[in-house]
């Protein structure tokens, strides 16, 4: 089982070389270990959503000069702390830091994991953590729009009145099977089917649109 509560590290950006390449940590200790490599300032300091240049050190070697961006928890793209560093985009630079990262603690991300965190801690619902892979796989305009007005929720929208609707009803229902001995007022079944079929179209429409 993979431990949802350490402190993960990814190489974010794809592989082959580039002007930058970028790595991002994420958890309770993603500010201290980021910290630890850092040189210019102490980023256990600085306030949340802000860069910081300054240089990547091992011991007394310059690695990389960097910026280093802060975004604390819980306004994050996670929910928890994250730190990215954007690197010059060597392969062999990236590499070198992910390794100084995980040798001060941190741990590979496994494939998905971030976005797996946000959805976790209710920084996304389904709908949305799907439409993250849908935006990054996309290879038309038009599948770029779909992935990014479902990642912004316009799914959830419309599918969370319906989802209330139904959870209301089932607790009607249930209420009914409860006190069915009892002298209490329960939802005539007329009006339970009522509500139901109203419920029907706005279903319907939702399925026809999902090619």
């Amino acid at each position: 089982m993979t431990n949802l509560t350490d402190t993960i590290a990814a190489i974010a950006t794809p592989p082959g070389e580039g002007a930058i390449g970028m790595i991002r940590l994420s958890g309770s200790d993603a500010i201290v270990i980021a910290n630890k490599l850092f040189s210019g300032k102490d980023l256990t300091r600085q306030a949340t959503h802000t860069l910081h240049f300054g240089k990547i050190k091992d011991g007394d070697t310059v690695v990389d000069e960097v910026v280093a961006s802060i975004y604390k928890g819980p306004k994050s793209y996670t929910g928890e702390d994250i730190i990215e560093f954007s690197c010059h985009g060597s392969d062999y630079i990236l590499r070198q830091v992910m390794d100084m990262c995980m040798a001060h603690g941190a741990r590979m991300a496994t494939p998905g994991e971030f976005t797996l965190r946000a959805f976790l801690n209710g920084k996304l619902d389904l709908t949305q953590a799907e439409a993250v892979r849908d935006l990054i796989e996309a290879q038309t305009l038009t599948q770029v729009r779909q992935a990014a007005s479902q990642m912004g929720g316009a799914l959830s929208r419309r599918v969370q009145p319906l989802k209330q609707a139904l959870v209301e009803l089932i607790a009607l229902l249930e209420a009914g099977i409860d006190f069915a001995e009892d002298d209490v007022d329960v939802t005539p079944k007329d009006e339970i089917a009522r509500r139901i079929h109203e419920l029907e179209p706005p279903l319907a429409s939702l399925e026809a649109s999902f090619a």
